[in-house]
């Protein structure tokens, strides 16, 4: 009777130990984080793109001549707004040049704003090879409180005088930009479907993004790898002790000047920051061993041309060059566990 009674409490025991794996399957555990959930993860609903109209085309083009803009030196005429003059300038309050108020050979775009009031429109009327004074005066409202309200000096020199020529919308453009398209409506449609791409690809993005920050919320480490948490900040500490040697500076005065921290503070952000890297690191490898995700050879050079695309590298071949191979197959794991993490999320509309 005893057996027969201890058999049923195992088998009790054991459907309830099944039942607890399948409420807490949401969520996983190891030795060296805790999970709460990443399976079924809710976030406020997405809105969906909106539809690309004629105009955002014609804006985007318009965009694309402007940065396939050529310049072209004036020498026949003074300058004009929307020139973009090419100027030395040297500043004076009180008779002393002031720190930041020099230059020399700086493009100016006349009519842009960058300068006080007065000083680009002391440049118009000027030929190539002028030199001048203009008398001006610093708002009061100056981000920098030692010049606001002080009157001032410029030494200007106009050094030569440059018109943007923005090429016309035809065919000989188009064949010029797009590998696709031969002539301008083939154009529009090749931009259309290419607008259309990057929304669809910016809603999937916010998502996938959104889901992933709330698994992290969701995540406890319990203990971090001590060494590669010392291993990734010390490589951050050294770039930033480079940088202060290229500046000729102590590394101390360094990060008290352009960090604004001490030496101290500083650090204490950088291994913060090392043990953030690492906890993504870690909840993707957890996740992936969990739900068996794992990088094929196939979707691994998919994965490079993404990368090399969404990180500004000409091809592959320039991302291999520039990163290791360890840290783009722990970036290629990251972006399938994301993808399935935002397949198994829900959007939840907003009350």
């Amino acid at each position: 009777m005893k057996k027969k009674i201890m058999m049923l409490l195992t088998g009790i025991l054991a459907s309830a130990a099944v039942l607890t794996g399948c409420s807490g399957s949401k969520g996983l555990e190891t030795d060296a984080l805790s999970i709460s959930l990443y399976k079924g993860v809710e976030i406020d609903e997405v809105a969906k793109p909106a539809e690309i109209t004629d105009e955002d085309v014609d804006n985007a083009i318009t965009s694309n001549r402007q940065m396939n803009a050529v310049q072209e030196e004036i020498t026949d005429r003074p300058v004009e707004e929307g020139d973009i003059a090419v100027i030395d300038f040297t500043g004076k309050i009180d008779g002393q040049e002031f720190e930041g108020g020099s230059a020399t050979n700086y493009s100016l775009t006349i009519g842009s704003g960058m300068f006080i009031e007065g000083f680009e429109d002391s440049v118009i009327g000027h030929n190539t090879g002028d030199t001048y004074d203009w008398s001006g005066k610093f708002p009061e409202d100056y981000p920098n409180a030692d010049y606001a309200g002080k009157d001032v000096v410029f030494t200007i020199t106009v050094n030569s005088i440059v018109k943007e020529k923005v090429p016309e919308l035809d065919d000989d453009f188009v064949k010029s930009v797009s590998e696709k398209s031969k002539n301008v409506k083939e154009y529009k449609e090749e931009v259309n479907k290419q607008l259309v791409a990057d929304n669809e690809r910016s809603y999937e993005d916010q998502i996938s993004q959104t889901v992933w920050q709330k698994v992290l919320d969701n995540t406890e480490i319990k203990k971090y790898p001590e060494k590669e948490v010392k291993e990734i900040a010390d490589n951050l500490i050294g770039q930033y002790k480079s940088m202060a040697e290229y500046a000729e500076q102590d590394y101390e005065t360094y990060i008290q000047e352009q960090m604004g921290y001490s030496v101290e503070e500083f650090e204490k952000q950088v291994e913060e920051a090392a043990k953030s890297s690492l906890k993504q690191v870690m909840v993707t490898e957890a996740i992936a061993e969990k739900e068996r995700i794992k990088v094929s050879d196939k979707e691994y050079k998919e994965q490079l041309k993404l990368i090399a695309e969404n990180f500004g590298y000409e091809d592959v071949d320039a991302l291999k060059e520039a990163a290791e191979e360890e840290d783009l197959k722990d970036i290629a794991l990251n972006n399938l566990v994301r993808d399935w993490l935002k397949e198994h999320s829900v959007q939840v509309a907003k009350k």
